[in-house]
């Protein structure tokens, strides 16, 4: 069988129902040439047919940032690099609430509270960021959600119960890769994490970031972890390297090789909202209209976590170069 002939076999067994195997996404990967742009295709009919053609837009702030426990080898937060991020305590409610008003004026539908350490304890900071979400969900149109690291049932009730609608958090990569990246916490941390928030009935958002040296198999790997935790949402992230991380200098991905893994996690997870996030300037340059092309459903817009990202008018327009539609709030 020839690619052309097996990559339409395994979209319309997606389209009939039916659920892609490890082995049978490693084999899409193997699409080469003109034969990728008809996996982009089908991804594409795939997105279309289970969660519709209008593109949802997500924000999020870096409510406190650097001096993180935690060794990730990619990241500039991590107390373990010396990079030259600015480091702050957790910031005032009025800038949370404030930039969440910016955020639903840029078109967002979700905002995200991103906090940098290990979790959140019941205190203070805790207090201040369920002040915010409440004021937000009073005061704007806009879904709040946080990520605020590992964290257990009782405080997933606490956040729910403030008003806020999803939880963050990534399990970055593969299990079978993970400690090649971080040794300061177990993956299974970051997994009971996601089932203490399905289980208080929060919508969960979760996915990782591609390019940290793991193989196309690991990500499929993860990509079966994220269907096994049926998680709401996927935020794909391709790494954009910082100077004085230990990926600083790595340089995995091309343009091509990212809509190719969009495109094989659409087969995978074709009910799933599929969100690319971090690092789509560096690594898609002038194909970053085509994560729509290859099957994504959504896309951060405005700053990143430590780097900027596009300006918001950038991407309406680019959106409206495509004819497509931004999803509105409810």
């Amino acid at each position: 069988m020839t690619m052309r002939n097996y990559i339409q076999k395994i979209a319309d067994k997606v389209l009939a129902g039916g659920v892609v195997s490890g082995e049978e996404a490693v084999k899409l990967t193997g699409a080469t040439g003109s034969d990728r742009y008809l996996l982009f295709a089908e991804a594409a009919r795939i997105r279309d047919y289970f969660v519709g053609t209008s593109v949802h837009l997500c924000s999020i702030i870096n409510a406190k940032s650097g001096r993180c426990a935690e060794n990730c080898a990619f990241c500039a937060q991590s107390s373990a690099h010396a990079t030259d991020i600015t480091v702050y305590p957790l910031i005032d409610e009025e800038e949370i609430v404030r930039c969440a008003k910016s955020a639903e004026l840029n078109g967002a539908r979700c905002y995200g509270i991103v906090t940098s350490g290990t979790g959140i304890q019941p205190g203070e900071e805790l207090e201040r960021i369920c002040r915010a979400v409440s004021r937000i969900r009073r005061e704007t149109s806009v879904k709040p959600s946080c990520s605020l690291g590992i964290m257990d049932y009782n405080t997933s009730l606490v956040l729910k119960e403030a008003g806020m609608v999803t939880y963050h958090h990534n399990l970055e990569t593969a299990r079978s890769f993970f400690p090649s990246i971080c040794t300061t916490h177990n993956y299974e941390d970051d997994v009971e994490t996601i089932r203490a928030a399905k289980r208080a009935g929060l919508n969960v958002c979760c996915g990782g970031i591609f390019g940290l040296g793991e193989t196309f198999t690991q990500r499929i790997e993860m990509a079966e972890t994220l269907r096994e935790l049926d998680v709401d949402s996927v935020p794909m992230n391709f790494l954009d390297p910082v100077e004085g991380t230990r990926l600083g200098r790595a340089n995995f991905l091309t343009p091509m090789e990212c809509l190719q893994t969009i495109a094989v996690y659409r087969f995978m997870l074709p009910g799933k909202s599929i969100t690319v996030c971090g690092g789509r300037g560096t690594n898609l340059r002038e194909l970053q209209s085509w994560i729509f092309l290859a099957g994504a459903s959504g896309m951060m817009t405005g700053n990143y976590l430590t780097k900027p990202g596009r300006l918001p008018e950038q991407d309406r327009q680019m959106l409206i170069d495509l004819e497509l539609t931004m999803e509105v709030c409810a």
